[in-house]
């Protein structure tokens, strides 16, 4: 990057000047002409530690002196957004304070909230899971605390670069800080498509913030070469910095870790719980020396400094770096679930579910049985005056966090079978080593952490001697696993939208008339433009698919001469690519006319179901967040004739008296005739208002968005879909069922208006037509079929006793007809009308008394075999070979374990060739084995 982009004013009006870093070569400015590096780790230590940079000051005076600072400097203070990113589709969680105003404000399409702003906001990233509790510096979650400028080119500028450092400079100065150890590092910034130079602020080696001059964006064209990579100037200029709140409290108090300065509660309740004292206490020389070289030396370096093994200084600090682990991930929970993330085996779900999982081992390994939740419940105490938000979360904390320690323990337990049978897999293998690929899908599919793995791998007794299996955990393991799932997959554009987008590119968008007049079902328009077989209007009342809305249908009929012709063309399906409306034509292409008038029709009947399965949408997920709690959102949705469904995030499946609590809150707004009101709203105005919840349905683009609110804001949503004009609209909504449709997420399915009533009706006569089966009353029928149910109960169990009488009777008859071949008692037999799960039955207790049994059974239009051999004989025969050539003379297939196999095949009439198939393979075999 140009040296030119750091010629910063200030710096010569006060005296810096620019040196090159000794060490890492990297340039530097500073007030020290004698200094020879950049003050950074590794370049130099931790000189804090123990010797604090400024005064002691808690988490809540170091953001509120920021914050203070620069409103008393014409800066806007904002409250925090959520850490979950619901206003982004590019990223899961807010990983900076920029991430609070990206794509749109960065971007110039969007005017920012405030100009300048400021804001302390908690971030989450698990970028270095592996270095949580390790480094005494990272974290999961922290605060950046920042203060922004959106300058546009053309226009008065804000502040740039010479403003930025000035007030960093007169902040660090009110502190406390000697200006003299100040250092300011250039280190290019590149990241999320843009770039820019930036500034890391140091003293005592430890940096305290990041001050960015985002001005480049890529582009293939740009003249900027930046790692590679080409980029070009911005529209717009923001500054973008970023102070570590945690950094700044652990600099004022010099503690050995940013933990003990940020936890310390947590901490001192852990180490009781675990029956340790903190190193502190019993090596504090130690301690204090490592803290202090921990950034800028390896361990084994800093062990040789300290005169002692690294195997000494490791057992000396795992345990409390573990303790420093659960003390940050305890806090990273509380601000996740506390803002509506549900754990889940996806997306956001999947990152909490990963910290959670993470916690729970951690636990376990220090010997803690403190309930995680209750450390979870400790964090938000800590937290209350800063976050008082998250008290109001407590109740649904502590069920998500118990509920998923129950679900942990039971994928353990279950884990331990995949894993044997996996070992035995690769037990004798050239390569017997799991690979990383292989851990994380175990991760991935089963939730199987690779510790765990490891430990039922090492603890296996039945392994072969010289063909042990080995599992090597990565150290990054948690790392790869996060990056994988920290950002939404971008889905491609399907080759439609994209071969539209370049042939609509010149042709305006259409006027939506749908939301002008949304009860009129005719319309007259001006064909702009016909393409394959679409056809372009300058208005429609056509609605276009999309938020799960099926397209409107009707007809398009052309005008001649002023008149209406007879040329009407059916309408099947409406899309919308970047604005432009496109009508597809039935029955492919056709020769239309630019300019010509045509009126067009929609069909009422269907637009009207879908609109108020589009309003029974916004209402049920209303309800359902009344009745479930705030953490409900929207994953999903679909919205039909007949029916429509919405999919959410919830914790545990939803309860019978849930759903019918949920069906009768939305009814009662249905029946309260609250107003919806639809309006285009400036998108800040929107945000600040409401917050992240308008994005249930997803997050438009645009400066406006249009928003829905039904009554006094029971619920509020960007959405682009038909609605109606009051709830009483909309007619009954009849809940027709709920499931769970992958973890975490339920499904509620529903009816509205006519449709409801339909299914109301159906339900009634399916009662009715089952009460006059079993001839009672309508209102008998769950007393009847009760009785019939355990009369049928006891019947089977009648039924599987004189079962087990005839399989005894079966086995005894058996095991007089046995065959002697080799010294190996043999069963081979035809049984007329015996099922598949009786003779498997048969076949296995047989296999305990040592017998190689074959049986067919001979039903009335196939036949059905099975095969079980001794285990001390599977090295000899396969039950699952031996079903293989007995299923080829009956025509069929099958397979199994070496121990036992079934098959079938629909030649009855060769059973007993079959069987005599079968015997001659065992007794070839066994002749073999006697040799």
């Amino acid at each position: 990057m140009n040296n030119g982009e750091y010629d910063i004013e200030y710096f010569k009006e006060n005296g810096f000047v620019r040196k090159q870093c000794e060490k890492c070569g990297t340039y530097f400015w500073t007030r020290d002409k004698d200094i020879k590096t950049c003050g950074d780790a590794p370049c130099e230590i931790y000189s804090f530690i123990g010797s604090p940079i400024f005064k002691e000051r808690s988490p809540d005076e170091v953001r509120e002196s920021f914050l203070s600072f620069f409103e008393d400097r014409s800066h806007t203070r904002l409250g925090r957004y959520p850490v979950v990113a619901r206003w982004r589709d590019d990223i899961y969680l807010t990983i900076a304070s920029i991430a609070d105003f990206q794509p749109f404000v960065t971007s110039g399409k969007v005017p920012p909230p405030a100009n300048p702003l400021v804001i302390s906001q908690p971030c989450i990233r698990l970028e270095d899971l592996e270095s949580i509790g390790k480094s005494g510096r990272h974290l999961t979650i922290f605060e950046m605390m920042g203060h922004h400028a959106f300058n546009k080119r053309g226009e008065e500028e804000i502040y740039w670069k010479n403003d930025t450092v000035r007030y960093c400079d007169d902040f660090l100065r009110q502190l406390g800080v000697d200006m003299e150890s100040v250092t300011y590092k250039e280190a290019p910034w590149v990241g999320g498509g843009n770039a820019g130079p930036c500034l890391e602020v140091i003293t005592g080696g430890l940096e305290l913030a990041t001050l960015v001059f985002m001005d480049l964006e890529l582009s293939p064209r740009g003249d900027i070469n930046m790692e590679g990579r080409r980029y070009r100037k911005m529209d717009t200029y923001v500054v973008d910095t970023g102070y570590g709140l945690e950094r700044f409290v652990w600099a004022s108090k010099g503690t050995p870790t940013v933990y003990d300065a940020m936890f310390p509660a947590v901490i001192k309740e852990l180490v009781n719980a675990a029956g340790i004292e903190h190193p502190i206490e019993t090596h504090p020389e130690i301690i204090m020396k490592h803290a202090s070289l921990s950034g800028s030396l390896k361990r084994v370096e800093i062990a040789k400094r300290l005169g002692i093994s690294l195997e000494t200084l490791t057992s000396i600090l795992e345990p409390i770096e573990t303790i420093y682990a659960v003390a940050d991930h305890t806090k990273c929970l509380a601000f996740m679930l506390a803002d509506g993330i549900v754990p889940s085996n996806a997306k956001e779900g999947y990152l909490a579910r990963l910290v959670l999982r993470r916690a729970f081992r951690m636990l376990k390994s220090l010997g803690i049985e403190t309930p995680l939740e209750e450390l979870v419940l400790m964090q938000i105490k800590t937290l209350r005056n800063s976050f008082p938000e998250l008290q109001k979360s407590v109740d649904r904390i502590v069920e998500i966090v118990s509920l998923e320690k129950r679900r942990y323990d039971e994928t353990l337990l279950k884990g331990e079978r995949i894993i044997r049978q996996l070992a035995k897999e690769y037990e004798g293998k050239a390569e017997q080593k799991v690979p990383p690929d292989l851990l994380i899908n175990l991760y991935d599919t089963h939730g199987l952490p690779p510790e765990f793995v490891k430990d039922v791998v090492s603890n296996m007794t039945d392994m072969k001697a010289g063909s042990e299996v080995k599992v090597e955990v990565p150290e990054n393991f948690y790392t790869l696993v996060a990056r994988m799932h920290s950002e939404e997959r971008k889905e491609e554009v399907e080759p439609f939208v994209e071969s539209m987008r370049e042939k609509t590119k010149s042709i305006p968008a259409t006027i939506k008339s749908y939301y002008e007049e949304p009860s009129a079902v005719e319309f007259e328009a001006t064909v702009l433009d016909g393409v394959d077989d679409f056809v372009i209007l300058d208005k429609t009342l056509f609605f276009p698919e999309g938020g799960g809305q099926p397209a409107d249908t009707g007809f398009l009929t052309f005008v001649r001469n002023g008149e209406t012709g007879a040329k009407s063309v059916k309408v099947v399906n409406v899309q919308e690519v970047d604005g432009v409306i496109l009508h597809k034509i039935e029955n492919g292409e056709i020769s239309i006319s630019k300019g010509a008038a045509v009126s067009g029709h929609i069909d009422p009947k269907r637009r009207i179901a879908h609109t108020k399965h589009h309003t029974a949408t916004h209402i049920v997920v209303c309800a359902a967040r009344k009745v479930l709690g705030d953490h409900v959102w929207q994953a999903g949705a679909q919205k039909g004739e007949k029916r429509a469904r919405i999919d959410i995030a919830h914790f545990k499946r939803i309860s019978n008296a849930e759903r019918r609590e949920i069906e009768m809150l939305a009814n009662q707004m249905v029946m309260e005739n609250l107003e919806i009101r639809t309006s285009f709203v400036d998108r800040n105005e929107a945000e600040q208002k409401y917050g992240s919840r308008i994005y249930q349905g997803g997050v438009p683009i645009g400066k406006e968005i249009r928003i829905v609110r039904i009554g006094e804001d029971l619920d509020v949503q960007a959405c682009a879909g038909t609605h109606l004009s009051r709830t009483g609209e909309c007619g009954p909504i009849k809940i027709l069922r709920t499931e769970r449709i992958q973890d975490g997420i339920e499904r509620l399915e529903y009816a509205a208006g006519e449709a409801a009533v339909e299914a109301i009706q159906a339900q009634e006569e399916l009662i009715r037509k089952s009460a006059a089966v079993v001839k009672v009353p309508s209102e008998k029928l769950p007393t009847v079929v009760e009785r019939f149910f355990e009369e049928w109960k006891q019947l089977r169990k009648e039924n599987e006793r004189l079962r087990g009488e005839i399989a005894e009777q079966e086995l005894e008859r058996l095991r007089g007809q046995a065959q002697d071949i080799s010294g190996v008692k043999v069963i081979a037999a035809v049984l007329p009308d015996a099922d598949t799960k009786a003779m498997l039955k048969i076949a296995s207790l047989l296999s305990n008394e040592n017998f190689v049994t074959i049986l067919i059974g001979r039903e009335e239009k196939s036949a059905s075999a099975v095969a079980s051999i001794p285990a001390y004989l599977t090295d000899e025969i396969h039950a699952g070979i031996v079903i293989k050539r007995v299923c080829e003379v009956l025509g069929g297939s099958g397979g199994g374990k070496a121990e036992l196999a079934q098959g079938g095949g629909n030649r009855r009439d060769k059973v007993h060739e079959a069987r005599d198939v079968a015997l001659k393979y065992i007794e070839v075999a066994l002749l073999q084995r006697k040799k």
